[in-house]
């Protein structure tokens, strides 16, 4: 593990600043430069845990000085290498900037610092009638999931982050604090800089502080598993729900692999067949009608009769299965490593664009379970393999690149969910186009000496693939 040249000086004016809060102990370098997925280590030069905005500002004041990259780290839950360290640096922990700020529950918002994560703040609002629905799976933290655009399973009903998210307080990269937006509903006034650093991934400010919506705990809420003779069946249900403009909170894809693994993990006993776990929403009548508008629609597609859980630890349960779907491929397949990708596609072209996806699959041979947000056209593959055989990492990479183009061909993007990072940069031009030369003019004009997450969504010097 190589050191920064530059950092000789930085180290002891940090080490004044944060005491025992900044390490650079092998170990601790290791742990944050390292994902569960198919990327090589990349560590940072040190780490470091800052406890408040002013905190995070001298930081970056120094490390501009010393011409340090700078990484913010928050759950470590991220799938595109965003958090790896390209050209080492200074790793910006954010466990310990964990307060839940302000809850407005009258207002429907509050204002938590960027390290809380999504289950904390719901287990804090659980008695106040309010809840936060953005559900990527993993117990990802709120500044993490602004800085990659996160979603997930509600996001067919409530959105993505880029909806969610009323303001943000970040560190720039010259170490000025900025908030980008008052908690009012809706404003004309200047450019949206909220919407700008959402999704930006560290790249043009390190979030510290984010304000987002909240929403009151639906009166009735109801899950149901149906499984269907055809992937198509399947899809077009889903077509059609959304179609009709009825309002499911969530509908997720399962392909037979995925639920043969969830099963033997999770101990149930759903068919092995194309399956779609559906979840509804609102006063009990609405729930009512909801779901027996969508039991009539997957009936014509060929659905089987629905499993329904209306008690909170079923529905707790079946959701559960779903979320702990990685683990449960980690586990069917001891000794692999994991390569997890995912595309989104207009809904119209999910089921053509599924279709090519599993005869690629078979055509080469691989271990490639899927799960789908197939109401807003997202689906995510994990494959297992071998990550000390060359040809088969050649092999993923050739899969990777047909399935991503493959999406781009049909109006779609190379990542719903996941976000660029490293892993999927190289799509970016073939996506953008011109357009991601005004991204850079806008990284440049933030961050002119290029320290905040070096690498990644694109490399300032670009070399065409």
């Amino acid at each position: 593990m190589t050191q920064n040249k530059n950092s000789d000086a930085l180290w002891p004016a940090l080490e004044q600043l944060l005491g025992p809060r900044l390490n650079r102990t092998d170990a601790v370098r290791r742990h944050h430069g390292e994902e569960l997925t198919h990327f090589a280590p990349l560590p940072p030069d040190a780490v470091a845990w800052p406890q408040t905005t002013e905190e995070v500002s001298a930081i970056v004041k120094l490390c501009r000085a010393h011409d340090m990259p700078v990484i913010p780290y928050g759950a470590g839950t991220a799938l595109e290498g965003h958090f790896l360290a390209p050209y080492g640096g200074l790793c910006l922990d954010f466990s310990q900037m964990n307060r839940i700020l302000a809850v407005r529950a009258q207002d429907l918002d509050c204002t938590v610092e960027a390290g809380v994560t999504r289950e904390e703040l719901n287990q804090h609002l659980r008695d106040q009638g309010v809840f936060f629905p953005i559900d990527p799976g993993a117990n990802a933290s709120l500044g993490g999931m602004a800085a990659t655009r996160a979603s997930g399973t509600n996001a067919v009903r409530y959105g993505t982050m880029r909806e969610n998210v009323i303001a943000l307080k970040a560190v720039m990269a010259d170490g000025s604090i900025i908030t980008t937006a008052n908690r009012a509903r809706k404003s004309a006034a200047g450019y949206d800089l909220t919407r700008l650093l959402v999704g930006s991934e560290g790249t043009l400010g390190i979030i510290t502080e984010v304000t987002v919506r909240l929403y009151g705990i639906p009166d009735a809420m109801s899950a149901a598993v149906c499984s269907f003779t055809t992937l198509e069946g399947a899809i077009n249900t889903v077509v059609d729900t959304i179609q009709m403009g009825i309002p499911i909170a969530r509908i997720e894809l399962l392909d037979p692999l995925f639920i043969d693994i969830i099963n033997r993990h999770s101990d149930l006993d759903n068919p092995v067949a194309p399956t779609l776990f559906m979840e509804f929403h609102g006063s009990t009548t609405a729930v009512a009608e909801q779901a027996q508008m969508v039991a009539e629609i997957a009936r014509d597609q060929g659905g089987a009769d629905f499993k329904w859980a209306t008690r909170p630890e079923d529905r707790t349960r079946l959701w559960a299965a779903r979320h702990q779907g990685y683990m449960s491929v980690r586990a069917a397949y001891p000794g692999k490593d994991f390569w997890i990708t995912d595309v989104c596609v207009p809904i119209s072209r999910l089921a053509d664009c599924l279709g090519e996806t599993f005869d690629d699959i078979a055509d080469c041979g691989l271990i490639a379970p899927l799960v789908g947000h197939v109401g807003d056209g997202n689906f995510h593959l994990t494959l297992p393999y071998d990550k000390t055989n060359a040809a088969e990492i050649d092999r993923l990479e050739a899969f990777n690149s047909r399935l991503i183009r493959r999406a781009l061909q049909r109006g779609g993007t190379a990542t719903g969910e996941h976000g660029v990072g490293l892993g999927k940069k190289k799509y970016m031009r073939e996506e953008h186009g011109a357009a991601l030369d005004q991204m850079k003019v806008i990284k440049r004009a933030l961050d002119p000496t290029n320290i905040l997450n070096p690498g990644k969504i694109f490399d300032l010097q670009e070399t065409e693939t």
